[in-house]
């Protein structure tokens, strides 16, 4: 084979080799992505689900809408069939805790996604304000814990 053959065909290969790796990076950016999106999504469902149980009437198995100091993880976490001793559940997009805010009282849920990149979890923590049910979301990240 001729010099300019062998150069052709090593340059071929450096050009599919980055290739791949410019695939495989943005394979993984899209899948920490869509994870991120989909802890956001079962967060907001589980905050609609507390304001849901919060306006519901005691005798309809509900908070009965009555003042915040009585609200606590426990009966919220037993709602949303959290574990009642942790207050927190898992699926496939990650893990999820049931607090209560120290300052205002109001639940937070902290979700942390189950995808990884450069060491990093995503995470979104959102607030339910009660009485009046507006939810706020904040996306972070969180370093990857250590097992």
């Amino acid at each position: 084979m001729g010099t300019q053959q062998i150069l052709l065909i090593v340059l071929s290969v450096i050009i599919v080799g980055v290739a791949i790796a410019v695939g495989i990076s943005m394979f993984n950016s899209q899948a920490y992505n869509s994870n991120k999106s989909g802890i956001a999504a079962d967060a907001q469902s589980f905050a609609t689900q507390i304001v849901q149980y919060y306006k519901t009437p005691e005798s309809q198995g509900g908070f009965g809408g009555a003042a915040i100091t009585g609200l606590d993880e426990a009966a919220i976490a037993g709602y949303l069939g959290f574990d009642d001793a942790t207050f927190d559940t898992t699926n496939e997009n990650g893990t999820y805790t049931i607090s209560l805010d120290g300052t205002s009282g109001m639940p937070v849920i902290t979700g942390v996604g189950s995808a990884e990149k450069g060491g990093k979890n995503p995470q979104i923590v959102t607030t339910v304000e009660l009485p009046s049910g507006v939810i706020t979301a904040a996306a972070s990240d969180v370093d990857v814990p250590e097992e």
